[in-house]
């Protein structure tokens, strides 16, 4: 697809992005989109949730206007659960929109799910003029299904919020190919109407640097985990193969650093307790600016063992794409997204095999110079084609879209 032209556009154009699972600029992707849109001349103001020390109600952070409200308690099972999460986040939604329609106003709301409800504040801004963008962060009913392995009433529910979103929106920005054709497809909008906007880091804040070795604890072989941890992240998967790595394939000089937080935390530690591998793995916590960048440039290889199945396989993965752009060669299970990421960058492993996957970090560990070299080739490929400089013209093309 041949990215469409940047131009620069009035100031008129009022944004108003509303986002419910994490603060910005916490949440890498919206926090490039609404300082993009800032420096195209778009006025930016955000609605999001506080939480990781962003609890300022208001501020304004490089002209982006921020609104936050209390973080309503995170759901991670049971409908009454997610109706107590989300009822309370509509509701401070609607009393922030109030507030910014006052002071700033807004041409265009930019939801961002999950969950696929903010259409209703869309809906309620209608009859003033407000159109609606949707971003498609996650497929919701698939979400569900990986969650809680089923379907059911509330998968139905899902697909109905989904259909509601797609038909409220006046334009559609998806995070890849995949994405795009559910909305296409499910969603029934018009393929002009609906914009790829991968989500890819913005290389120049991703440097690469030595290694530190306090971080690498004296191991030959460090392994690098960035993301979330929570229970389709496949973290159990990866703990499977660094047992196996260590315990039956006499590899015991692997480490794996392992930055983030999430719900499934402690189980996750508690299970490398168990299998008595706690030498081999360092938990660090959220980690941002150079502190994130010093432990992933201490690693030598990105794992992402995301386990296949409805959700992963049409997801992109925004850890992949940071291993790629400090060159490090990727081990992943072979889900479709991921091979359009990493291409021959990564190994590929059998889809929810941690043996498997244990295999291919020792191929990489037993081939240097060729994982140097998959390494180099990631990063030149982010570069040539899916950094956020190659994001933002179409981010801007699907805005054109909505005030045409």
């Amino acid at each position: 697809m041949t990215a469409p032209t940047q131009t620069f556009v009035p100031f008129s154009r009022r944004v108003l992005i509303v986002v419910e699972n994490l603060p910005v600029p916490l949440d890498r992707r919206v926090w490039l989109e609404a300082t993009a849109l800032k420096s195209a001349g778009y006025q930016v103001s955000v609605i999001c949730p506080t939480g990781r020390g962003w609890d300022k109600p208001y501020e304004v952070i490089e002209g982006v206007h921020i609104y936050r409200y209390p973080a309503p308690p995170e759901a991670h099972s049971g409908a009454k659960a997610y109706a107590v999460e989300y009822s309370l986040a509509l509701w401070h939604m609607f009393r922030l929109a109030r507030l910014i329609w006052r002071e700033r106003g807004f041409d265009v709301i930019h939801g961002c799910n999950p969950p696929d409800l903010v259409w209703l504040l869309a809906l309620a801004y209608r009859p003033r003029g407000v159109r609606y963008l949707f971003d498609h962060h996650d497929v919701c009913p698939e979400l569900f299904e990986a969650k809680f392995g089923k379907k059911g009433l509330l998968h139905k529910v899902m697909l109905a919020w989904e259909r509601i979103t797609f038909a409220c929106a006046r334009t559609s920005i998806a995070t890849n190919e995949s994405f795009r054709q559910i909305a296409i497809k499910r969603g029934k909008m018009k393929p002009q109407d609906v914009f790829v906007v991968r989500s890819a880091p913005k290389v120049e804040k991703f440097e690469i640097r030595p290694a530190d070795p306090t971080l690498r604890k004296g191991f030959g072989t460090v392994l690098g985990y960035v993301g979330v941890i929570g229970q389709q992240e496949g973290m159990d998967l990866l703990i499977e193969a660094v047992d196996h790595l260590v315990n039956r394939s006499g590899r015991p000089n692997v480490h794996a650093i392992i930055v983030g937080f999430g719900p499934e935390l402690e189980t996750i530690q508690n299970e490398v307790s168990f299998r008595r591998l706690d030498e081999h793995f360092t938990f660090t916590g959220a980690l941002y600016g150079d502190d994130l960048l010093n432990a992933l440039n201490s690693c030598d290889i990105g794992v992402a063992p995301d386990p296949k199945n409805a959700m992963n396989d049409i997801s992109t993965m925004n850890k992949v794409m940071e291993y790629m752009t400090l060159e490090k060669p990727v081990v992943q299970f072979d889900l479709t997204e991921g091979r359009v990421s990493a291409g021959t960058a990564s190994r590929y492993a059998t889809p929810n095999d941690p043996e498997d996957f244990a295999a291919q970090i020792a191929w990489l560990m037993d081939h240097p110079d060729l994982a140097r070299d998959m390494g180099k080739r990631g990063r030149e490929r982010v570069f040539a084609a899916l950094s956020w400089d190659h994001s933002v013209p179409h981010l801007l093309a699907a805005y054109d879209r909505v005030f045409s």
